[in-house]
């Protein structure tokens, strides 16, 4: 029987400096999680949306759904030329379990990374390593290809044996989300003009809050901390007292209470670079109000890839996210967050 007293495991690095830190890791880890599908924020003593943070949401880049994508496609040589060569790609294969299906992601730096189990693995033909998050049998490969590498070159022997695969051997479809930067759809007409797609904007929504106690965000720990924001993000109540048979959780103390409070979140595929304007407007609020917030980004569930590329592996959620903690004073805490079957977040 399980022993349901015991949490699964999972993986926490947590770091404290300041904005004004040249060698603060921020923005290095921002651009580190690719493929994003929500962004939670969280102002204390707000009662409605400043009007720099709903301009900025809701000019969050669109992204683009492509029906049964044939993945040889992402070999097309004029689509190498106008998005992989130039810019940043953002592609992930949609509604694919990455303990189950064969799931796809195709990077930024031009990494095309294949997740498959072994049946299509061997059909493939190819190159790749057994996941690192085999148990006992290797059931799960995964192939990584860098198409802007001079041997993926379009007419090189690599390519072809790659684009053979899979046209022939593995023809693998699947829906694809896809997104490009700074190029936008114009970029990314040599596929779409092809394919079933559908252009898609970012959902936002905002939900004010009332008598809400917050934790003293200095004293207290990152569990406990990040258990409570999980507990306000979901509408889950704190105030129950601590043998409550409802719910055993209370806001930590030290604890502060407030009237009101702004809730945020924009889901999609979002881009990096969108969120990395968003942390700026925020620093330039924290400025005025000489307060706190907190944003947290989860990364999709199902990836074959989080932080830098790194293999992932779904266990029992699949959590790759992380929450960054900011104050008036420039300083931050951010906590990187990754389940089980997760590599260690850099």
């Amino acid at each position: 029987m399980q022993d349901l007293s015991r949490c699964p495991r999972n993986l926490l690095v947590c770091e404290r400096s300041s904005f004004q830190n040249e060698k603060n890791r921020v923005s290095a880890q921002v651009e580190q999680m690719h493929f994003n599908y929500k962004v939670s924020l969280l102002l204390p003593d707000c009662s409605s949306a400043p009007s720099y943070l709903d301009e900025t949401l809701k000019s969050f880049n669109s992204f683009y759904l492509i029906k049964k994508l044939p993945i040889y496609k992402l070999l097309n040589e004029n689509f190498l030329r106008s998005a992989v060569y130039n810019g940043s790609v953002y592609g992930l294969s949609h509604q694919t379990r990455i303990d189950e299906d064969n799931c796809v992601s195709l990077m930024p730096n031009g990494i095309l990374t294949l997740s498959l189990d072994k049946d299509s693995f061997e059909l493939l033909g190819f190159e790749g390593k057994p996941s690192r998050f085999n148990h006992r049998r290797r059931s799960r490969f995964v192939v990584t290809v860098n198409l802007t590498d001079s041997c993926m070159a379009p007419g090189r022997r690599n390519y072809l044996r790659l684009l053979e695969g899979l046209k022939s051997r593995l023809p693998l479809q699947t829906d694809f989300l896809l997104s490009h930067h700074p190029g936008g759809g114009a970029s990314l007409h040599p596929l779409l003009s092809c394919c079933d797609w559908s252009e898609h904007q970012p959902e936002v929504k905002f939900r004010s809050l009332t008598n809400v106690s917050f934790p003293v965000p200095e004293s207290c720990d990152p569990h406990s901390f990040l258990q409570w924001l999980g507990a306000v993000e979901s509408g889950v109540s704190g105030e129950n007292s601590s043998n409550s048979f409802l719910s055993s959780l209370i806001c930590p103390e030290p604890k502060t209470q407030t009237n009101c409070a702004l809730s945020a979140c924009v889901s999609g595929m979002l881009l990096p670079q969108d969120i990395q304007r968003l942390i700026g407007q925020l620093r330039s609020h924290l400025e005025q109000v000489q307060s706190w917030a907190v944003l947290t980004v989860h990364g999709f569930a199902d990836s074959p890839v989080s932080w830098g590329g790194r293999e992932h592996g779904f266990l029992r959620g699949g959590e790759n996210f992380y929450s960054l903690l900011m104050s008036h004073d420039h300083t931050y805490h951010l906590h990187l967050a990754a389940g089980a079957h997760d590599a260690c977040p850099p």
